[in-house]
């Protein structure tokens, strides 16, 4: 048995029509787990693909969401690469795309035509918006779904102006909520022995993402809060004498070692901050005195004597410092090695430990219609037929 064959998908196939990051990234992570996942992509690839990586045939970001899955290269704008589309979802348990709502239906594999193939699929469309409204027909990056979700406003806090994420948290949100929603469906297929269609909305799975504490005065209906303030917790990156830190003290146990620790015991005198409660409420001069005092003493001086007081803290590290941390090294979770086409890279393991059904990285990311062939072959086509759809351009 092969490692990908013991991982807990295995046995599970998907057809993956998707592009970017929000699907691409949902079926890596399911194709860590095992499953035998098929990206189909047109002719001139995944966008992802061009985005950088020069001299190395592909992209770091096509390179790590891409991994443990076969390419096939097929034109779905001809009706004979939609016709190989549908005996490859023939023989799958799930089928995942990410177009605009519409346009699958125009090409011919909409739901329905697909679940006729195979009643009981696991169809999966992943939108920026929703099917309807008045967004629905928009063209959409994570940007845009920062905006509209609220996401940029709270980043911009107190500033006024608000700020994008440097990372793509809507489209790795999706990702994440789509693999379980995909695993779900699944387990729900064993019980009734039915396929379905999951939808799925960026916008709807960020704003569930960021509800309990960003929309925590809008949770309880007649108690809204206008113009709340960004959290505290935003602000805990504290200047030392060498760097920078997190230091954190939420409950009340965690100030009462901050003020051991940093040699100040009558601030615990002070009542603003006798409580949890009136730490939240009295956070900007609590933190102002913090700051000051952390100034005086370098990072790693203040690690040993917050953490002898158990004071949650942390340096902040730049990402090349992040490589080598020790902690990071003892996880083991970045891990190298030598892809054939692109050559040494370094990426993340699989999060997840599972004892008997182990995730990882069993296949390096594809090159381009890598597994035509040996995809095709397995549905039954010819040398003779491949040779000849290779001829009309429908397959590359």
């Amino acid at each position: 048995m092969s490692e990908a064959e013991a991982g807990a998908l295995a046995g599970v196939r998907i057809v993956d029509v998707s592009q970017v990051i929000s699907g691409p990234v949902a079926t890596r992570i399911l194709g860590d787990q095992g499953a035998d996942v098929i990206k189909v992509e047109p002719p001139v690839g995944d966008l992802t693909r061009h985005l950088g990586g020069a001299g190395r045939g592909m992209s770091p970001i096509f390179a790590t969401s891409n991994r443990n899955k076969r390419s096939v290269a097929i034109d779905l704008k001809q009706s004979a690469g939609v016709d190989l589309l549908k005996r490859l979802v023939a023989r799958a348990d799930v089928f995942v795309q990410n177009f605009r709502p519409g346009a699958v239906e125009r090409l011919g594999f909409g739901e329905p035509e697909l679940r006729e193939i195979q009643p009981d699929l696991i169809y999966v469309s992943i939108s920026g918006f929703g099917e309807t409204g008045p967004y629905a027909h928009k063209r959409v990056y994570d940007p845009v779904i920062q905006a509209l979700s609220g996401l940029t406003a709270i980043q911009g806090g107190t500033r006024g102006r608000p700020e994008m994420m440097r990372l793509i948290v809507p489209d790795k949100v999706t990702a994440l909520t789509a693999a379980q929603a995909i695993t779900a469906a699944l387990f729900a297929r064993t019980r009734t022995g039915r396929g379905q269609h999951l939808r799925l909305a960026m916008l709807d799975a960020v704003i569930a993402f960021m509800w309990p504490e960003g929309m925590a005065y809008h949770t309880f209906v007649g108690d809204d809060v206008a113009h709340v303030k960004a959290p505290a917790r935003r602000d805990l990156v504290f200047e030392t004498r060498d760097g920078y830190m997190i230091v954190g003290t939420v409950a009340h146990r965690e100030w009462v070692g901050f003020c051991q620790a940093a040699g100040v015991p009558e601030w615990l005198e002070d009542e603003r901050f006798s409580s949890a409660a009136g730490l939240i409420a009295n956070a900007e001069p609590r933190l102002q005195r913090m700051g000051e005092v952390l100034e005086t003493r370098t990072t790693a001086e203040w690690l040993e004597v917050l953490d002898a007081h158990q004071v949650p803290c942390a340096p902040v590290l730049s990402r090349e410092e992040l490589v080598d941390h020790p902690q990071v090294v003892e996880n083991r979770i970045i891990v190298e090695s030598e892809h054939p086409h692109a050559g040494r890279m370094r990426q993340a393991r699989p999060a997840e430990r599972l004892e008997g059904s182990p995730s990882g990285i069993f296949r390096p990311a594809p090159t381009l219609g890598q597994h035509t062939d040996e995809v095709l072959a397995e549905i039954g086509l010819g040398e003779s037929e491949i040779e000849e759809l290779r001829r009309k351009e429908t397959i590359s």
